[in-house]
């Protein structure tokens, strides 16, 4: 959908709003004709009508609706489903490199490409992303005042990690606690013991975040630090946590290993993200603590041994070798001990190249998992990790979000077709590398509407 059609879509939702509030009635849209998937069931509410009042949810029902005011929408006999939850996205990281960023990166590139990457994440269904390091809350302030247009937005702050670990992103001679473009904007900071957890870990939360990021193992394409890292000390990653806590929020920790992501269960971490060493162990221990994964399912891709950042580097293609021969047996063990798994994208790039990426990781989520988990993966399970963010840290506390329920956000998706049947229909594509320029929006979503307001409408 291009921006000038995007432009009149949501002008004229807004107006419909704001001729609701003059007369002190909250505006309605009447869904009708629908079949409804609701993020959680796998049968669909079939034949049902769906009343949006004001941003939330009235009325789920098979049967006639009665709302003589309401916008009315019929659906066609399409499926409605909640809007998709992007689990782990980094809006403001454009790439194509960390050490590029860090040299030669201004505030203000990194402020448009967060701009174009919001309104790209809604258009391709994400009414909701978490940010999982990189960003504060301007982007999300510019959103919701509607200054841009965007998904709601759950930022992390700077990612927290140790000198030499996954958040060092300085110049290879740059001396210990030496200030760094990253550190300036607040996108990445080093710590060196518990009191600089204490004091990075309020920084974000006072700057917005609505969680807050641990990175606990290394990685593949970074400079410095084995994949198979264990940064960070048991008090460091306990007082993230207490941190946490003191804004009744929680932590997510990049975490590689399984003696990792053991220790940051142990220390009270809710969301392991990547989490590639998963296996029953692990599952017994997060179902009992009631925690959370995102895993980017790139990561097994029979191709990623091919990406430029990885085969240019001799030493990151060394680790990405040892790396996927370790982490063989994710896919088996997420089958036979499963635990609740949210959708997690990554990707570090231009809007093109995360666009391409998002509709592959969509993809490799039916093939690897089947389209019923691979819908909850994308709605339900998200919904419930934004809501780890608590009553006074969560910038949407008053209704759940990733279900169709009554009471529930107005965030919902119209998809012409089943992705129960047919998972494609959501925008998937089956090529990562090499794969041609995705549209703006998939032409099977045919409307998205976020807190009640229509984005996206080409039913006509």
């Amino acid at each position: 959908m291009k921006l000038h059609a995007l432009i009149a879509v949501v002008t004229a939702s807004i107006a419909v709003a704001a001729s609701a509030q003059e007369s002190d009635a909250p505006s309605q849209t009447l869904f009708t004709n629908v079949h409804v998937f609701d993020g959680v069931n796998e049968a669909r509410i079939e034949n049902a009508s769906v009343l949006v009042e004001g941003n939330k949810i009235k009325t789920v029902s098979t049967e006639a609706v009665d709302a003589p005011d309401a916008t009315v929408i019929d659906g066609g006999g399409r499926t409605l489903t909640p809007g998709f939850i992007e689990g782990h996205a980094h809006l403001m990281l454009m790439g194509p490199s960390l050490s590029a960023m860090e040299a030669n990166t201004t505030w203000e590139d990194f402020g448009i490409h967060g701009t174009r990457m919001a309104e790209m994440y809604l258009m391709q269904g994400f009414t909701t992303v978490r940010d999982a390091g990189g960003a504060n809350a301007g982007l999300r302030r510019a959103i919701d005042s509607g200054q841009i247009v965007g998904p709601r937005f759950y930022p992390s702050g700077a990612f927290i990690g140790t000198r030499g670990g996954h958040a060092d992103f300085a110049t290879f001679t740059s001396p210990p606690g030496a200030q760094t473009n990253f550190s300036t904007l607040n996108m990445a900071q080093q710590i060196n013991g518990v009191d600089d957890v204490y004091m990075y870990g309020r920084n974000n939360l006072r700057m917005g975040a609505t969680q807050l990021k641990f990175m606990q193992s290394g990685g593949v394409v970074s400079a410095f630090d084995p994949w198979q890292l264990l940064a960070g000390s048991k008090e460091e990653i306990e007082a993230a946590v207490q941190v946490a806590n003191e804004y009744g929020t929680y932590v997510m920790a990049h975490s590689y290993r399984k003696e990792a992501i053991l220790s940051a269960l142990d220390a009270g971490v809710m969301s392991i993200e990547h989490g590639f060493s998963f296996d029953c162990d692990i599952a017994k221990v997060m179902n009992e603590k009631g925690a959370y994964i995102t895993t980017n399912l790139t990561a097994f891709d029979p191709g990623l041994l091919d990406v430029p950042a990885v085969k240019n580097q001799p030493s990151s293609l060394a680790k990405a070798k040892s790396a996927s021969a370790t982490f063989a047996n994710y896919i088996p063990n997420m089958k036979e001990c499963p635990v609740k798994r949210a959708f997690q994208t990554d990707c570090v790039g231009s809007v093109k190249d995360c666009n391409i990426q998002i509709a592959y990781e969509k993809h490799l989520n039916n093939e690897f998992f089947g389209p019923y988990q691979s819908m909850v993966t994308l709605t339900s399970v998200g919904g419930e990790i934004m809501a780890l963010s608590g009553d006074f840290t969560n910038p949407y506390p008053e209704a759940k979000l990733g279900v169709i329920e009554e009471g529930a956000y107005a965030d919902i998706l119209l998809i012409d077709g089943n992705p129960l049947d047919d998972f494609s229909v959501v925008g998937t594509g089956d090529q990562w590398f090499g794969a041609d320029p995705r549209p703006d929006s998939p032409a099977t979503i045919q409307l998205i509407m976020k807190d009640g307001v229509v984005y996206k409408n080409t039913l006509n």
